[in-house]
């Protein structure tokens, strides 16, 4: 079995945030698979400091509507799309004036980050897989970018392990030098928390939910990672080699092929 479909959740894409190695990453690894044969779906937030107007986003009324509830509070979920002419590719976003209406990503220019972090994170990534779900679409692969992405891995290995949209999937995780220095909250387990998700399952998170913490979560439910950033923190080296995950360093010679080979190698694998 080969790749045909393939979900890149992102935390950065550029042109629509400014260029770094993860935002190039997610803006031209999709273009390459697609331009590969597959068929791809791509998902970022939609931070405050993206230009709709200049962007043209606009609202997906048929996947927007549904509200997601994280610690006992709803928040409506709100789907928009722009496209890259250039790659012919379309770009969803994940939107919420609770989380995303700050004019940054994950940190100010001053290196402050917001306390709501984790609450971002979880909504995201829960808003990603039921569009996922609404676009009544099966993807082979899932890509994450970013540690905004990590707690989809969790969710898909555990609230939708016997959904048929996911359950086959092979989850990829790649890492880069986007460590947050602030650890979640202490009650960051009662968010976390979903049908199917128990303390258990994000052990590594508690008490000390830090950037290190979270990528054991990371380690711990991909079926595959991948070193996309030339630098990286050793210790979190460490942590995906003490795994025993397969493990890559991605390449953008050749179109990102090292990247696609990945995926069907995890794909032979039962």
């Amino acid at each position: 079995m080969s790749a045909s479909k393939v979900l890149y959740i992102c935390q950065e894409i550029t042109p629509y945030l400014p260029e770094s190695e993860m935002s190039d990453v997610c803006r031209h690894l999709p273009q390459s698979i697609q331009e590969k044969g597959c068929e791809i779906r791509t998902f970022m937030p939609r931070y405050a400091c993206v230009n709709e107007r200049r962007n043209q986003l606009h609202e997906v009324i048929r996947l927007s509507g549904m509200n997601l509830i994280i610690d006992d509070n709803d928040h409506p979920l709100i789907i928009k799309v722009a496209s890259i002419q250039a790659a012919r590719m379309q770009v969803y976003f994940i939107d919420n004036d609770d989380f995303f209406h700050y004019k940054f990503t994950t940190a100010d220019e001053n290196g402050n980050e917001p306390e709501n972090n984790a609450e971002r994170s979880i909504f995201f990534v829960r808003g990603v897989l039921e569009t996922v779900r609404k676009l009544r679409w099966m993807p082979d692969v899932i890509h994450c970018h970013g540690w905004m992405s990590v707690l989809a891995m969790l969710y898909i290995k555990k609230t939708y392990a016997d959904d048929p949209f996911f359950k086959n999937a092979k989850l990829v995780y790649s890492i880069y030098d986007d460590a947050f220095k602030t650890p979640f909250p202490a009650n960051v387990g009662d968010k976390i928390l979903a049908e199917g998700v128990e303390p258990a399952d994000f052990a590594e998170l508690l008490p000390a939910a830090d950037y290190p913490s979270l990528m054991r979560v990371a380690a711990r439910y991909a079926d595959g990672l991948v070193q996309s950033a030339a630098q990286i923190d050793p210790a979190v080296e460490q942590i995906a080699k003490e795994s025993g995950k397969p493990f890559i360093v991605g390449s953008s010679e050749n179109n990102y092929a090292n990247y696609y080979e990945f995926y069907n190698s995890l794909l032979e694998q039962k």
